[in-house]
């Protein structure tokens, strides 16, 4: 999962370097549709969370045929959601990025790109609900495997997409989602070619399914879903305070959150691969184990992603110059680096314990945690420090706010394991307040 998520986050960077070649307003342009992109993400993510919950869960007690009614109600329903979410946001965008402080040239870019763009997200979801199902039943390798082949396909596809070849034109910023589009698309076929060779899907008493199971799933996806929504609605008022500061300080904010998912790699495979592991020994009652494997993952996690931090910031000037043609650009990609990249440790041990919260019936507490990351710590430090000191003061303010959501989330964990060892059953449902 690692290497599928390093590939995959890869080649997103490498999408936003194509388009920064392009231009800074191009850049800038495709920095406004993040927000509303990450919507997207943050619904699938969310149904994902519970797919992989739900069916794990089954086959830790022994429940094979509900698993299978469960990974075939799942992904019916995951792929209506988010097509009908796809096509609103499509329909609306002449009022969203406006409100986000997109202008009139901007806009014109949007417009060319956002068909093909949600178009790609429908597409991606798909792929993620199938990725979730194979992960539920212990197999990471044709996820990765997906990941790297889809990210190949689209670095392959980008430079003829958006540039041309020879005397064909390419299609400019269009092009950049078109190769997401075909580089996915590939990867549905693969992903539903081996899914016909499993016997993890059924079309028998779905109805029955959805009636018996309906409520466990709305109770995990939706607060699932709020917290993966946080960090869009979060990201919305981030870039309107970036905004503020100036073009190409959006861009170099745009290139900045594509180099902290891929900073951030180690800990999204963690996020995708431990939770099936973790609602297995929740199907099976063993805390012990449960305890293990956060302590090391915790562990894995901070350390890796204090020296990775430390290691960038220090050639962030050469990395920036990769990223970016634009002198401003890159010193001030340069600046976020040195203050964002460290704290990405702190910033891990959040993500880790709200993805595990989701998978042992903490819900609840994990959407509380979320929402205490980005409204009470990460947006009020980094608005407080662009006020302050401009660029400087917003790349501190993030970093602070990061360090303190770490915090929490540590804090947060050991009072629930603590809880979990007096009484197990109070961490089966969060109705229970601690």
């Amino acid at each position: 999962m690692a290497i599928g998520a390093l590939s995959l986050l890869g080649f997103q960077l490498v999408d936003s370097a194509f388009i920064a070649r392009l231009g800074t307003a191009e850049l800038a342009a495709q920095t406004f549709t993040f927000p509303v992109s990450f919507l997207v993400i943050g619904i699938q993510v969310g149904m994902g969370i519970a797919i992989a919950a739900l069916v794990s869960r089954a086959l830790g007690s022994g429940e094979e045929a509900r698993s299978r009614r469960l990974g075939s109600v799942v992904l019916i329903a995951g792929s209506l959601v988010i097509a009908l979410l796809a096509l609103g946001l499509w329909l609306a965008q002449a009022y969203i990025f406006p409100v986000l402080g997109a202008g009139p040239d901007s806009l014109a870019l949007i417009r060319a790109y956002w068909a093909p763009q949600s178009l790609a997200a429908w597409a991606g979801a798909l792929l993620y609900f199938g990725y979730s199902l194979f992960r539920a039943h212990g197999n990471t390798r044709l996820p990765g495997t997906l990941m790297v082949m889809t990210s190949v396909l689209n670095l392959v596809l980008d430079p003829l997409l958006i540039f041309g070849l020879g005397e064909w034109p390419g299609l400019g910023l269009p092009g950049a989602a078109w190769a997401t589009v075909l580089a996915f698309g590939i990867g549905i076929i693969v992903l539903g070619l081996q899914l016909r060779q499993t016997d993890w899907l059924s079309a028998a008493g779905l109805w029955h399914e959805v009636r018996r199971s309906g409520a466990d799933f709305v109770g995990i996806a939706g607060p699932a879903m709020i917290s993966q929504l946080m960090p869009p609605l979060a990201a919305m008022l981030a870039v309107s305070v970036v905004a503020s500061l100036g073009e190409s300080q959006v861009a170099a904010w745009g290139l900045a959150n594509r180099l902290e998912s891929l900073v951030l790699m180690m800990v999204l495979a963690m996020t995708m691969s431990l939770p099936p592991w973790l609602g297995r020994c929740y199907g099976a009652g063993d805390w012990l184990q449960v305890r293990r494997l956060l302590r090391l993952a915790l562990s894995v996690v901070v350390v890796w992603q204090a020296l990775l931090g430390i290691i960038l910031a220090l050639v962030a000037p050469w990395f920036a110059g990769v990223l970016s043609g634009n002198p401003d650009v890159r010193v001030e990609l340069a600046v976020l680096m040195r203050w964002l990249l460290p704290s990405y440790a702190a910033l891990g041990v959040c993500m880790l314990v709200v993805s595990a919260g989701n998978a042992l019936g903490w819900p609840l507490r994990a959407m509380l945690m979320s929402s205490a990351r980005l409204f009470v710590f990460y947006l009020p430090c980094l608005w407080v420090g662009a006020y302050v000191g401009g660029l400087n003061g917003l790349a501190a303010g993030a970093a602070l706010g990061n360090v303190l959501a770490g915090l929490g989330a540590w804090w947060l964990l050991r009072r629930v394991l603590a809880s979990s060892r007096r009484q197990p059953e109070l961490v089966a449902d969060d109705s229970v307040v601690t």
